[in-house]
């Protein structure tokens, strides 16, 4: 039986992935995270796994050469914040520890898939393809942006992205989040929002070619991002950067009504305006093209954003309490 290792494994995207493989019966898996609130701790109940590692404890596990062999590293770890400005932690936590464990896979003849970031492609003039001749002219508009995108220069200037695979995963969204604070999806900060006040609010558009709830995102419920992600286990031929999204841009109205839809609630949107710290790196455009995940042969296809919503709503939000849809640190 092959063996894992699942970083950020009691996150979002990580804890799901673990359920996944445990639904294909497989249970030799490594979990590493950094159980830094409480809900992540909940989120590893049920999940069967050999054993848990601490960030620091894997890192120093790898450096010393201590870390046992395992057949497949999914690397979902990192600090995930689009606000955080300590660009030395980001360069460190998110950049410098990614290549210290993919060095240590590739050396071992392990396949090493991990999380890069649609926050690569900054505002989205260069367009969204993941063709990495276009890697150098893109600009993040955010630091967590930026240590993603110097991971993925690093991995195309060194080699590596000819054996490993990373992926731009976009708006992901679904159960498990609520630890991430005010990174949370919008599904889950609107949902408990109506519950609260009846209403939801959403930032005005800044830009004239944008009307007012128009800004469009490519929103990806995780089942779909963790079906597309074991996808690269299952082919370890297929490598380089590829987009994890739906390939639809959506908008923030859509995404309003299909909330209210499935909590069966007749629409109240109103518009506020954008702190004006955000309104510099506001992506107003985003849209996964997927000509290179299609042509490596994934031929997934994601829930309607409608579906997603109303499955997310309907058994998991509406179970969670005022506390945990607040998510107050």
């Amino acid at each position: 039986m092959p063996a894992f290792m699942v970083t950020g494994g009691a996150g979002l995207i990580g804890s799901n992935l673990v359920a996944a493989l445990n639904a294909r019966g497989e249970r030799d898996i490594v979990i590493a995270d950094h159980l830094n609130h409480p809900r992540k701790r909940r989120h590893l109940e049920g999940l069967q796994y050999r054993r848990y590692l601490d960030k620091a404890e894997l890192r120093e596990a790898v450096r010393s050469g201590r870390m046992e062999r395992v057949d497949t590293v999914f690397h979902l770890g990192a600090c995930s914040a689009t606000t955080e400005r300590d660009t030395a932690y980001l360069a460190d936590n998110n950049t410098a520890c990614t290549r210290e464990l993919c060095a240590w896979a590739l050396a071992r003849g392990t396949r090493f898939i991990y999380a890069s970031s649609a926050a690569t492609y900054g505002d989205g003039r260069q367009g969204y393809s993941d063709d990495t001749a276009l890697l150098t002219s893109l600009r993040p508009l955010n630091p967590y942006g930026q240590s993603k995108h110097d991971f993925d220069l690093l991995a195309w200037r060194a080699g590596w992205l000819e054996r490993i695979a990373g992926l731009k995963y976009f708006n992901v969204f679904g159960p498990h989040e609520e630890h991430k604070g005010e990174m949370r999806s919008v599904v889950h900060k609107a949902y408990g929002q109506i519950r609260a006040t009846g209403r939801l609010q959403l930032f005005r558009s800044y830009r004239d070619d944008y009307r007012d709830g128009e800004q469009r995102r490519d929103f990806i419920f995780v089942r779909d991002a963790v079906a597309m992600t074991l996808f690269f286990n299952d082919h370890p031929e297929a490598s380089g950067l590829f987009n994890c999204g739906t390939g639809q841009a959506r908008t923030w109205l859509d995404l309003a009504h299909a909330i209210f839809a499935a909590m069966e609630l007749p629409p109240r949107i109103e518009f506020i305006d954008m702190p004006p710290h955000l309104r510099e790196q506001y992506q107003y455009h985003t849209e996964a093209g997927l000509a290179k995940l299609r042509a490596a042969g994934c031929r997934h296809r994601c829930l309607s954003l409608e579906a997603a919503v109303r499955e997310y709503v309907t058994t998991n939000l509406s179970r969670q309490s005022e506390a945990e849809l607040a998510c107050a640190f």
